[in-house]
């Protein structure tokens, strides 16, 4: 018998909810344990209710979804987060995954590869819709130079945070996401920027307008 997958499913849309619900509760395999409709919201059940996966959007008012999925790593939380929504762009899906979802699904997949994809992420298994898959891998074929490729604005917080004298454990601490993201958010700043090290960085930033004295 197929373990029981217990879910906790986000997103701002009620019928989109109400779908997803009535979706899961139909196949005895999977228990729905409630319902959020913002980061916030999920973060709160999602450590009173100890769901195995989370269905996660990411566009949403207030806290939205890759803040969400950040702060749940940086939690120490065990559950895995399984991203569902109708977006594919690299301003997306790459910072979610970076966040730490463990899969990244669209909403049009059909039900059977979402329950598929449910049940491989409760393993932990990553799962990547085949439009997110082919952007990952096209990225990684053709990289772009350092000067064609923008800093994230996560990238950009973390290394506003650095210029203003932060440790990786200060700004991890700022930004409620861990050190090893922090780390990982500063490798790629480096890549982007053409440097090797955060005073590098830094300059190579106010040199570029990215930073100002006095700001961003």
């Amino acid at each position: 018998m197929t373990d029981l997958v217990r879910l906790l499913i986000v997103d701002d849309h009620p019928v989109v909810r109400d779908g997803l619900r009535g979706m899961f509760t139909g196949d005895p395999g999977f228990e729905v344990l409630g319902e959020a409709a913002d980061g916030a919201e999920a973060l709160a059940l999602a450590e009173a209710l100890r769901p195995d996966v989370v269905l996660m959007d990411l566009r949403m008012p207030g806290m939205d979804g890759v803040t969400a999925i950040g702060r749940l790593a940086a939690s120490g939380s065990p559950v895995k987060v399984l991203v569902l929504t109708t977006y594919d762009t690299d301003a997306d899906v790459l910072p979610a995954i970076e966040a730490g979802a463990t899969g990244y699904l669209l909403k049009d997949a059909p039900r059977e590869e979402l329950i598929r994809a449910v049940r491989a992420a409760a393993r932990g298994e990553s799962v990547l819709s085949p439009s997110v898959a082919g952007r990952l891998m096209g990225r990684l074929r053709t990289p772009r130079t350092p000067a064609e490729e923008p800093l994230s604005q996560r990238e950009l917080e973390v290394l506003t945070l650095v210029a203003r004298g932060s440790s990786n454990r200060e700004a991890a601490a700022r930004l409620f996401i861990s050190e090893a993201t922090v780390k990982t958010h500063l490798l790629h700043v480096y890549a982007k920027l053409g440097v090797n090290d955060r005073a590098a960085a830094v300059a190579a930033a106010y040199d570029r307008g990215l930073l100002t004295p006095g700001g961003r």
